[in-house]
């Protein structure tokens, strides 16, 4: 099942091929964009702090968030109304993804759950208890299937969401080091970790193996983000930097150097491939190729 929704996935890619949607919105109109709107109020006033956000694929006026509250929001920005308030989490919340076909979100916590959830009941349909630490990462598999989780216990796990059964949990044996983030590639076949001690590593799903290794950074790794076309990986830590990895080449091939106060907390690609977006201390866009940055929100 995962080679072939892979084979389907990297066919339906090669056939967009390096064409970039009309619609897509161009450079110089980005660079306009400014702030339309804020939303306060969707977690507690007194344990403020969003510290997980995700847009519904389907439908991009919903907005998922975690919060230090312990609570998961389904907030729709169209009708400023909260459609759900999911609440279970014994810790703060902080990794949420929406399923892109289901009426299901996922989210994770130092409280070393993940938690499944029907927003239309707001109610959670299972507790995915993967791991001994906090749930660093979550990621969903391309199938909409299975969820990748990392955690401060060194193991990566493979889980389904039908039934929270683990499927998987490994450990990179040679390091012997606590997971930060986890991401799927586009194809569901290989995915990476990030690492307390710096380290990128990617490993191939069926075989559990640890595939490559990309070292360079310092500090803790942030976040990392795979290119909808696959063939780029960029990756943050803790040391004001973003690198540019080609996963053909298996070599860094840019370093966005940020002032040295600036973390960066979150990356993403836009669908095309043509963007690259930092959330940290600002919110920096960069257009890709050229490596440029072209809107900065501080």
């Amino acid at each position: 099942q995962l080679q072939d929704k892979a084979t389907v996935l990297t066919t339906e890619r090669k056939k967009r091929g390096k064409t970039v949607p009309e619609e897509l919105v161009k450079p110089e109109e980005l660079s306009k964009y400014r702030q339309v709107a804020s939303h306060v109020g969707l977690h507690s006033a007194s344990i403020p702090g969003i510290l997980a956000l995700d847009l519904c694929p389907s439908d991009t006026n919903k907005i998922l968030t975690g919060g230090a509250d312990k609570n998961v929001i389904v907030f729709d920005k169209s009708s400023e109304q909260i459609l759900a308030t999911l609440k279970g989490h014994s810790k703060k919340v902080t990794s949420v993804v929406f399923h892109p076909s289901q009426d299901l979100v996922f989210s994770a916590s130092p409280d070393a759950t993940i938690r499944i959830w029907s927003v239309p009941n707001a109610s959670c349909v299972q507790v995915v208890r993967a791991h001994e630490g906090s749930v660093t990462g979550l990621s969903l598999h391309a199938t909409g299937d299975y969820l990748l989780s990392s955690s401060d216990d060194q193991y990566w796990a493979f889980s389904d969401i039908q039934t929270g059964r683990v499927l998987t949990k490994v450990t990179d044996e040679s390091s012997g080091c606590a997971l930060t983030c986890a991401q799927f590639h586009p194809d569901g076949l290989i995915f990476g970790t990030g690492t307390m001690d710096s380290q990128i590593k990617i490993w191939d799903l069926k075989e559990r193996t640890n595939v490559a290794n990309f070292p360079g950074h310092s500090g803790p790794i942030t976040s990392i983000a795979f290119s909808e076309n696959g063939y780029y990986l960029a990756t943050a830590a803790d040391d004001s930097s973003v690198k540019l990895w080609d996963l053909r080449k298996l070599k860094n091939f840019k370093t966005l150097q940020l002032d040295n106060n600036f973390e960066v907390k979150s990356l993403i690609f836009d669908q095309s491939g043509t963007y690259l977006a930092l959330g940290g201390t600002d919110v920096q866009i960069y257009i890709c190729k050229q490596w440029t940055e072209i809107l900065h929100f501080t």
